[in-house]
């Protein structure tokens, strides 16, 4: 998955801002983990704050979210 569609697709989540949002973004951060590296998915929680709104934290492993 590219960077930019998973950008696109949290910010579909982030409009609803439910616990099941916060489930669908952990495997789109999953997907984006495997096809990009760990980089790329602190680099998405940084600029969108997913701390803040769904208390994801940089540096967590999301590899095997939705495997």
């Amino acid at each position: 998955m590219e960077i930019n569609r998973a950008k696109e697709l949290i910010q579909v989540q982030l409009q609803f801002g439910s616990g099941y949002n916060r489930n669908a973004v952990r495997m789109i951060l999953g997907e984006l983990h495997r096809t990009q590296g760990q980089q790329s998915v602190d680099q998405i929680i940084h600029e969108l704050d997913l701390e803040h709104y769904f208390g994801l934290k940089a540096g967590t492993d999301f590899s095997r979210v939705g495997t």
